[in-house]
């Protein structure tokens, strides 16, 4: 076997690892004195069938496990002769023949790229100064989430038939659109009830059937959305034959202890007590995600060093599929994004450069304090993904059981959140208060807002 460096550049090393066809034919015969007194073939007495008839009947298919055993051995060994700290999985190309060299006419050659981890120091995170964005619940806030419980018990009572129905009734309609006089998939539906004002619908529709009686017949004219997620309709005109079935009128709810006892809870003040507390809950859960936001920022900042190009790349590709698919999806170019796709290329993969630093920053920073993510941690997120699937709690378990990357996909959010959590202790923090809406917002648009108030 013969290894020999051919590129030292950065973070790259390549090495051109040769291992001759006498070498793959020794490690075949061994395979083949290995399993000869085991076998037991027709014309032949048990062991005893000559190693020549066992190499023709048996010796390419145990050739081709060789051969993948001699790729990995030397790759191993070229990261160990070298003490090689790899970022990733070195990639491994073939430069000879695979036919030729299972049949045994060839030198087994091939490249090994090995990206290697960069040597970096991380900075101290104590001197990291963040914002964290917080917000005060107030009455008002709880009387709305209240509204809003309320409305999702009130009932219905029927109109009069000759009662127009007004906004925040409850029609049943039955309705067929069509698109240039043709009927298009999705665009018809029986026994539909719609709240009106609820934008369920296409804008305009529900203006053009406020009003309308039990039994009224309309011809409701619309225009999809730009952005309509099915691309064959956005934009264009439809016209949607409605008829009127019900016309149903909310009874009004009034907040007191029968609607607490109603929703499980003993009165009104406890009602409020708990509601209080879920908006306390959402508000704490998004002042965190601008403060994780503002650590990473803060880390990203704080670091500068060379990349593993292969690591960069595939967290690129990664992205840009995904670019992809949403343009597609939405029956978009990239011209429709208003740059041209180098830029767009390049946004993107600046996006990539940040995960993957970030990425290692955080990793080497919970390795050297210790942090890590116990298997139940893991098993509970992995619960908690399947509750989202009902009826298909198993197959989620089994998914991700069976999948060590799909698993390793579920661990690596907890070692990130454990890891900023832990930062989040030692780094100066200073709260800022602000309203409801700015600590809602995503935290982008928040930087945005904030900047210079």
């Amino acid at each position: 076997m013969q290894i020999t460096e051919t590129v030292n550049e950065g973070l790259r090393r390549e090495y051109k690892v040769v291992v001759p066809k006498s070498d793959l034919d020794s490690r075949l015969n061994g395979k083949i004195e290995e399993i000869k007194p085991r076998m037991n073939l027709k014309g032949f007495r048990p062991g005893k069938a000559p190693s020549s008839f066992l190499k023709k009947q048996f010796g390419k298919s145990m050739m081709s496990e060789i051969v993948e055993a001699a790729v990995n051995e030397s790759s191993q060994k070229a990261i160990t002769d070298n003490s090689l700290k790899p970022a990733q999985q070195p990639q491994v190309s073939l430069d000879s023949e695979i036919e030729q060299v299972v049949d045994g006419k060839s030198d087994l050659e091939f490249t090994v790229k090995v990206d290697l981890m960069p040597d970096f120091e991380v900075t101290d995170v104590s001197r990291l100064k963040v914002e964290r964005l917080t917000g005060e619940v107030t009455d008002a806030d709880v009387d709305e989430a209240l509204r809003r419980l309320a409305d999702q018990t009130k009932s219905y009572t029927d109109r009069a038939d000759d009662e127009p129905s007004q906004k925040d009734d409850n029609v049943v309609i039955d309705f067929v659109g069509k698109v240039d006089g043709t009927e298009f998939a999705g665009g018809k539906a029986d026994d539909f009830n719609l709240t009106l004002g609820s934008g369920q619908l296409i804008p305009g529709f529900e203006d053009q059937v406020t009003g309308a009686k039990k039994g009224d017949t309309r011809e409701v004219k619309v225009t999809f959305p730009a952005d309509y997620p099915e691309a064959t309709l956005a934009g264009k005109d439809a016209v949607f034959d409605v008829t009127v079935k019900a016309v149903k009128k909310p009874e009004p709810v009034t907040i007191d202890n029968d609607l607490a006892k109603k929703l499980g809870m003993d009165d009104v003040a406890t009602l409020k007590d708990r509601v209080r507390e879920q908006i306390k809950g959402d508000f704490a859960r998004a002042s965190r995600l601008h403060l994780k936001r503002r650590i990473l920022d803060a880390l990203d900042k704080e670091h500068s060093f060379a990349l593993p190009s292969g690591m960069v790349e595939s967290e690129f590709n990664g992205i840009w599929k995904q670019v992809e698919a949403e343009l597609q999806r939405e029956g978009k170019t990239v011209a429709d994004e208003g740059k041209s796709e180098e830029e767009l290329k390049k946004e993107y993969h600046d996006i990539a450069e940040r995960r993957v630093r970030l990425g290692l920053v955080l990793a080497k920073l919970g390795e050297q304090n210790g942090i890590t993510v116990a298997p139940d941690e893991v098993q509970r997120a992995i619960a908690a993904r399947a509750r989202q699937f009902p009826g298909q709690e198993q197959q989620v378990f089994n998914f991700y059981s069976q999948n060590p990357q799909a698993s390793a996909e579920i661990r690596a959010p907890i070692f990130e959140d454990k890891v900023v959590d832990f930062i989040a202790e030692l780094a100066e923090v200073t709260d800022r208060k602000v309203d409801r809406e700015t600590l809602f917002m995503d935290p982008d648009d928040a930087v945005e807002k904030l900047k210079g108030a």
